[in-house]
């Protein structure tokens, strides 16, 4: 009935929905467990009717495959079976595309909020002035998509650049569409502070987080050294006069966090704890991710935050993404937020179809 790698996922469905039903027919079920069946039969009804529509269509296929087969059939007959045959075969590749993302495991945090990190790398003042731009175009584009985004550090340097950035976004799916962001981002332009024209290349690196929850991350109150000082402003003037800015270091996995930005030093503790945990959490993820490589990829390229993901060369008003080789253009459109769906949704769109061929 089915494709290669699917007649077995079909029957195994099909099989559990006759299951589910003949539990949920049985009048001594309890009401707890007749809620729990009842769950579970809803998330896969879905899925079994795709199958029920595959199946009838198949049906229908080898029908017109005996009128076809038969020499003796009338030739007007034959016209008309063929031009079903085609329709048919073409609803039934359609089908099968539908149940196979059916079948593809959600992830989980997909639907989280974020929390977003963007360092300057190579390139001194001008790697500064980059990231800076890259952090406004996710608060821009976090606008775009109605999510919230929360400024939670942010370390200047003389020229307004940003040294290092964080927030939280804040929205539903924002994991999901932002995940792939994360990388080392490459830009190619001539900077302001360049009195001679010459291109210049400088890096940032974005990091994104799915925000942990705090029963998905349990941090022992003796894994964690806090530190305070005072906060630091563009320049090194001081914002206050006490000791409000915050360092925590997590000792076992040596992972530090740093929050200035408020003049509280509980509010500072209080977001320094949040990054916290969605890097633990992110680290506890990508060693689960890890193990299951041999069975099927769970993003676009490797995630490494140390790899070159995208290219942004102004002379050529061009944004190159290096993992799906994919080139658009008007820069200035992209770094305003509103177009950079197109990058975004292409690179879901890979992710989708890797996980639909099982990883590699």
């Amino acid at each position: 009935m089915a494709e290669p790698g699917l007649e077995d996922a079909f029957e195994g469905i099909l099989k559990r929905r006759r299951e589910l039903e003949a539990a949920l027919g049985d009048p001594a079920l309890n009401h707890d467990r007749r809620g729990q069946i009842a769950r579970e039969h809803a998330q896969l009804q879905p899925i079994a009717e795709k199958i029920d529509e595959y199946a009838s269509l198949a049906t229908e296929r080898s029908g017109l495959d005996e009128i076809l087969a038969d020499p003796d059939t009338d030739p007007a007959l034959r016209t008309l079976a063929e031009e079903d045959h085609a329709r048919i075969q073409a609803s039934i590749d359609t089908c099968g595309k539908d149940i196979r993302e059916l079948l593809v495991p959600a992830d989980e945090a997909n639907m989280r909020d974020v929390i977003l990190e963007v360092r300057a790398g190579t390139g001194g003042d001008e790697a500064a002035l980059f990231a800076r731009d890259l952090f406004r175009m996710y608060e821009r584009y976090a606008e775009a998509h109605s999510w919230k985004f929360r400024i939670l550090s942010l370390s200047e340097n003389a020229l307004g650049g940003a040294r290092e950035a964080m927030a939280e976004v804040v929205g539903r799916g924002a994991y999901g569409r932002l995940r792939h962001e994360s990388g080392v981002h490459r830009v190619q332009r001539v900077p302001t502070t360049e009195a001679s024209g010459r291109i210049h290349t400088s890096a940032a690196t974005v990091a994104v987080l799915p925000k942990a929850e705090d029963v998905d991350v349990v941090i022992e109150p003796g894994d964690l050294r806090i530190d305070t000082f005072r906060a630091q402003g563009a320049g090194g003037q001081h914002v206050n006069k006490t000791d409000s800015a915050v360092r925590i270091t997590h000792l076992p996995t040596n992972t530090v966090v740093v929050c200035q930005d408020e003049k509280s030093q509980h509010r500072n503790r209080e977001k320094a704890m949040s990054v916290l945990r969605a890097r633990l959490y992110e680290q506890e993820r990508r060693a689960q991710e890890q193990e299951q490589a041999d069975q099927r990829r769970t993003q676009v390229g490797s995630g490494d935050r140390s790899e070159r993901v995208r290219t942004y060369n102004f002379p050529q008003d061009r944004i190159t993404d290096h993992r799906i080789n994919l080139t658009v253009h008007r820069i200035e459109q992209v770094l305003s937020g509103e177009t950079l769906d197109r990058l975004v949704e292409a690179l879901m769109a890979e992710e989708k179809r890797q996980r639909l061929a099982g990883g590699a």
